[in-house]
């Protein structure tokens, strides 16, 4: 993608495809940890691969109604964390179109860097709808860890969510660049094209 395309609001027919798609995704890895009663969320996975495929605000825009929809027939509680997919999608697409998308080593900082934002931007979401919980088994039990030895609230709930969201969002990470590795070029070009193809 060239310096214009990043931000562009000029959306081609694939990239706009791309968004029910990568709610799919998010659907099915949220399914799949429920399933099999993992530590991990992986709802991410169709947004951090949207962001790779066409940038910040695709990425951005396929985990905010991600979470709307599933705040809408799931769990109402999902839809104030729209803010937190939006941020995802956001921190992945500018990383993506600096050139971090080389090997796995670049994809786990990218996972770092993305779990780090993802537990600052929820902490304060976690506190006001969950009393600084998330909900998770294992964030939980080091929250209660850290409050039962008179830390704050704020800072156990930003632990609770360091604990969870780092190896979420690194495994997530992981699992989209090996996806978005295996995709054609050809493929790839439809959404990340040069700007003769973004102009038509």
């Amino acid at each position: 993608m060239s310096k214009k395309s990043m931000w562009t609001l000029k959306l081609s027919t694939a990239a706009i495809a791309l968004i029910p798609a990568a709610i799919g995704i998010n659907y099915l890895g949220k399914l799949f940890a429920g399933l099999l009663k993992l530590p991990l969320w992986l709802d991410s996975i169709g947004t951090v691969l949207a962001s790779m495929l066409a940038g910040p605000i695709i990425g951005a825009l396929s985990g905010i109604i991600n979470n709307v929809i599933f705040g809408l027939t799931v769990d109402p509680i999902s839809t104030v964390y729209a803010i937190t997919s939006g941020a995802i999608g956001l921190v992945v697409g500018v990383m993506a179109y600096k050139g971090w998308l080389k090997s796995i080593k670049t994809a786990i900082v990218i996972g770092l860097v993305v779990g780090l934002v993802a537990a600052v931007v929820s902490t304060p979401l976690n506190i006001i709808f969950w009393g600084g919980q998330t909900g998770n088994v294992w964030g939980d039990a080091f929250y209660a860890f850290l409050v039962s030895n008179n830390f704050p609230v704020w800072l156990a709930s930003f632990g609770d969510s360091i604990v969870v969201d780092v190896p979420d969002k690194v495994a997530t990470v992981i699992v989209s660049y090996l996806i978005f590795r295996g995709l054609p070029k050809n493929f790839i070009s439809i959404f990340r094209g040069s700007d003769k193809i973004e102009e038509l």
